[in-house]
């Protein structure tokens, strides 16, 4: 399946990936609808900061994606759907939005003969690595609320493939990272309390390990995946491959910018012992194999190219490095 000249409809698009994608979407040659979630400031989240140029392709559409008539409406006329919106503020929350969602997003796909359907997973679903490098038959373990409604989404995708033949990919990212990433996310936490200038670096728990990709890389392999026949009916890592500790990664970025900080552990911080996730590792081998994707942007550059989206003014001022976003 060729992606060009096709009305694609990403839910989510006002957050950190959803606003990435677009942008790739948008420079591949598509129709893009972004399905941004509606609020009275007229906010389109972090579309507002994209080129002109680039919004100039995009129709916006406000909605909900817990409303199924809303969802019904945004993809009515259209090819493709990435489904990204996603909860991560309350446990009823979770329920409703990934779960309830992402229901909403594959019966309206039924309905109207959408010819795919993209579902973003996440690598919590697999909690604690029981085994590395973690591949797509990897048990799923529920760790945290998040975690557990992810892992009804996907099945719930599971289900309409096999029992309606919608043409589901279910795509699983590892750890992403870039410009515009939420800031309870641990680099945007490291980051901006460097700019702002101190020189005491509180994190949680500094062991566990993370399989990082920088965003466009992750943006690509969804575009990749989207357009691989071989993909439908499948659940698709997309990580590097490779880990590092909470303790060596903030080292590296306080390397790039305040050689002197130091790291304090905080225990207001610390997840509760069985919820933290303490080993992420990816196996990417399917998703090269159907997609011939694999990750570019090396781990130091990503983390370059992020400081010095951060360093800038108007977006450093976007997060409140004082406040502890769990």
């Amino acid at each position: 399946m060729d992606l060009r000249g096709k009305k694609v409809v990403v839910t989510g698009s006002d957050g950190f990936i959803g606003s990435h994608l677009v942008e790739a979407l948008v420079a591949h040659g598509c129709a893009v609808r972004a399905f941004v979630f509606y609020n009275s400031f007229n906010s389109w989240g972090w579309l507002d900061s994209l080129p002109a140029e680039t919004m100039a392709a995009v129709e916006v559409f406000a909605g909900d994606v817990r409303d199924p008539n809303g969802v019904r409406v945004a993809l009515m006329g259209e090819d493709v759907v990435f489904h990204l919106a996603a909860s991560y503020h309350s446990p009823d929350s979770y329920v409703e939005t990934n779960v309830r969602g992402t229901l909403n997003v594959l019966q309206a796909a039924r309905d109207h003969g959408l010819e795919r359907v993209v579902v973003t997973s996440t690598s919590e679903v697999y909690g604690t690595a029981q085994y590395v490098p973690i591949d797509e038959k990897h048990p799923r373990q529920g760790q945290s609320p998040y975690s557990a409604s992810k892992i009804g989404a996907d099945a719930m995708a599971d289900a309409f493939y096999r029992s309606f033949e919608l043409p589901v990919v279910t795509v699983r990212p590892f750890n992403t990272y870039g410009p515009r990433q939420s800031a309870r996310a641990i680099i945007p936490t490291i980051v901006s309390q460097l700019l702002a200038g101190r020189t005491t670096i509180a994190l949680g728990s500094l062991e566990p390990t993370r399989d990082l990709t920088y965003v466009t890389d992750t943006c690509a392999g969804f575009v990749a995946l989207a357009e691989s026949d071989a993909a439908v009916g499948r659940e698709v890592n997309l990580g590097v491959g490779a880990e590092i500790s909470i303790r060596d990664l903030a080292k590296m970025l306080i390397a790039q910018i305040e050689p002197s900080a130091q790291i304090v552990s905080d225990a207001a911080r610390l997840r509760p012992q069985r919820s933290e996730v303490e080993r992420l590792l990816s196996d990417n081998t399917l998703a090269q194999q159907l997609g011939g994707w694999s990750p570019s942007v090396p781990l130091d550059e990503g983390l370059a190219r992020t400081i010095a989206w951060m360093r800038e003014p108007g977006n450093l001022e976007r997060y409140k490095s004082g406040i502890f976003n769990v």
